[in-house]
């Protein structure tokens, strides 16, 4: 598990590789993450926007940005948690996330909340010792 956390906002990571929905011959791995935002602040916040990027092991990059998480922008009050799940398609066996919500408290303040970086990691990986 990941975990990072900004002005009260806990974020935890936790992806799963998904053997049965990949293909080494096809070059199409797939993962499956959890994530966990828990408010510990005292402030109510509001999910707004997040802000991936995706970087596959053959140094591709792509942004991927939009209006909340999973088709919902949730309310978290202090003490609440929220937990989504979604996934993310390489075409390389290994590859790392990182990336950012964008979160309103109640008096109208943004904040921009850290997702930690997280390795995608698969046995069809090759390790390389330096």
């Amino acid at each position: 598990m990941y975990t990072a956390a900004t002005s009260g906002i806990v974020v935890t990571v936790q992806p799963v590789f998904l053997n049965e929905q990949s293909s080494a011959v096809d070059r199409h791995f797939v993962w499956l993450y959890d994530v966990y935002i828990d408010n510990q602040s005292r402030r109510t916040v509001q999910l707004i926007t997040r802000h991936w990027l995706i970087c596959d092991a053959a140094g591709n990059r792509q942004e991927v940005s939009g209006p909340g998480v999973v088709g919902e922008q949730p309310v978290l009050r202090p003490g609440e948690s929220y937990r989504y799940q979604s996934g993310c398609p390489l075409a390389t066996p290994s590859g790392i996330m990182r990336g950012h919500y964008e979160m309103q408290t109640e008096d109208g303040d943004l904040l921009k909340v850290a997702i930690p970086a997280f390795s995608l990691d698969s046995p069809f990986d090759t390790p390389v010792l330096n």
